[in-house]
């Protein structure tokens, strides 16, 4: 897509093509223009819940933690989350990808959906497409996922998605405990 221009008459970048293409979404990295889309997704009472709180309050947060969070994650790793958007549309529903934390001896995928697009197959559908692509196109031999204790879908999802349970871990910084899973 071509990019437009801000209503401060700035060119607009163009929106990234996609890195992965399933059969119902395009998965494609963040940019500042979706800080709307961020913004409502980091404030979703179960990503609150479930991931914590990012103290993104307005599209300004947004737009920093896009860019100090994947954008930065990009440019030192080749991964990061990703935005998930129907490919009919182009409506965003979701964030999926790879991660680098501290802590973790390998890449862990994360993801989180907003309520109206949950329980549809593409959580399942973009973490699937995002572990194969980790695996033969990046090489990852293992790959981790986190979930707080208490977060019965998301480890649904990764059982389903061929991970094991490890162990209890603490991320440093974080007195949380989680459940580590791995493939």
């Amino acid at each position: 897509m071509a990019g437009g221009l801000t209503p401060a008459g700035r060119a607009e970048p163009p929106t990234p093509l996609p890195i992965l293409t399933t059969p119902r979404l395009h998965l494609r990295e963040l940019t500042p223009a979706d800080a709307p889309f961020i913004l409502v997704l980091l404030n979703d009472p179960d990503f609150l819940r479930y991931i914590g709180d990012r103290q993104v309050r307005t599209e300004a947060d947004a737009r920093r933690y896009i860019e100090q969070g994947p954008m930065a994650m990009y440019a030192a790793h080749g991964i990061g989350l990703w935005l998930v958007e129907l490919r009919e549309g182009g409506t965003p529903v979701g964030i999926c990808g790879l991660l680098r934390r501290p802590g973790l001896d390998d890449p862990d995928l994360g993801f989180a959906f907003l309520p109206a697009h949950r329980g549809r197959g593409y959580a399942r559908e973009a973490a699937g497409a995002t572990l194969a692509h980790g695996r033969s196109a990046l090489g990852f031999g293992r790959i981790l996922a986190i979930t707080s204790l208490d977060n019965r879908a998301s480890e649904r999802l990764l059982l389903g998605l061929g991970f094991h349970y490890d162990r209890e871990v603490t991320l440093p910084g974080d007195p949380e405990v989680l459940k580590l899973f791995s493939t």
